[in-house]
């Protein structure tokens, strides 16, 4: 309640306040959210405040507490939408509600907690049987964006609306203002944004959350032309694969010099000229697949090679 209230008090955008009551968390010991009770605190914040509700559902059960209870929207989270069976189930229960149009405005899907957008577009196509306005949360794959996710399901339903979610993108409430720009950039709808009064205090996820007079300092900029849109995906998409470029290289540097220490213990030398000839050997087999340039390839590989080999040199003397 105190949430909702500051929320209601200091945020000049238009919003809808979402709760969830039934967590699916990792580990069975962690905090599983607080169940039916929460309903009727969420439909306090609807009455007292005026601000439409939304809750988690993973369930028909779920489905129908929460529209009985008077949920104004409801959101399957991305464990959930790993499951097409799950998804289905509770767009069935949706239907077989009595007079739920009456009651819901429309049902939210995050995208798979894989990168896989044709299963998210299947989910999207479950849900439309319902009959209600479907919208899709683009919340990224365990802390990285998987921007090219987003963006198939983007040019194949542009009739969709997209949200970003940079609080589960990021797991930081301090990447959230930076991640925020993309709304703009990629033509997106809005956000689903973590907040709290007090971010140390919450029961999950409190490294994500923002406080809700911070709320009107991040970024919400205008949709650019179309064209530009297409360019501002293609260059995210870019972006997270040189990321994930360095974050290889830095992993297989790590590798490197623990291969230095083992030679170094057993009397090895660092170079190994057979090993050097079949890796190479084996990337020019995969370059000439992947349509990658064999010249290309090799100098690459010989600028990790030579680095590699200055890792263990150094170790090793």
């Amino acid at each position: 309640m105190l949430t909702a209230c500051a929320i209601k008090e200091t945020c000049s955008m238009p919003f809808i306040f979402r709760a969830g009551l039934w967590k699916p968390r990792t580990r069975p010991d962690s905090f599983q959210g607080v169940g039916d009770e929460g309903l009727h605190w969420l439909s306090d914040v609807k009455t007292l405040y005026g601000i439409p509700v939304a809750t988690e559902v993973a369930t028909a059960e779920h489905v129908n507490a929460a529209v009985k209870a008077g949920m104004d929207y409801l959101w399957i989270g991305a464990r959930t939408s790993a499951n097409p069976i799950a998804v289905d189930n509770i767009a069935q229960a949706i239907i077989a509600y009595p007079n739920y149009q009456n009651t819901l405005k429309a049902v939210f899907i995050k995208n798979p907690v894989n990168a896989d957008s044709a299963l998210w577009l299947g989910n999207i196509e479950r849900l439309e049987k319902t009959g209600l306005q479907v919208i899709t949360i683009h919340r990224g794959c365990n802390h990285k964006p998987c921007w090219h996710m987003a963006h198939d399901v983007r040019l194949k339903r542009p009739d969709i609306p997209m949200l970003l979610d940079p609080s589960h993108m990021s797991g930081d409430a301090k990447k959230v203002p930076e991640l925020m720009a993309k709304t703009g950039e990629l033509g997106l709808n809005g956000a689903m944004i973590e907040v709290h009064y007090n971010p140390q205090l919450a029961l999950s996820d409190k490294a994500q959350q923002v406080k809700p007079e911070d709320l009107n300092h991040l970024i919400f900029p205008s949709y650019p032309d179309q064209p530009d849109v297409e360019l501002h995906w293609l260059r995210a998409e870019i972006d997270e694969l040189d990321d994930a470029l360095l974050d290889t290289l830095a992993a297989r540097m790590d590798v490197s010099r623990r291969i230095g220490e083992w030679k170094k213990s057993h009397g090895v030398p660092p170079l190994q000229p057979q090993r050097y000839k079949q890796i190479v050997e084996s990337l020019e087999g995969r370059a000439n697949h992947l349509g990658l340039s064999k010249d290309f390839v090799e100098q690459v590989w010989d600028l990790i090679h030579k680095e590699s080999l200055r890792e263990q040199l150094e170790i090793t003397n």
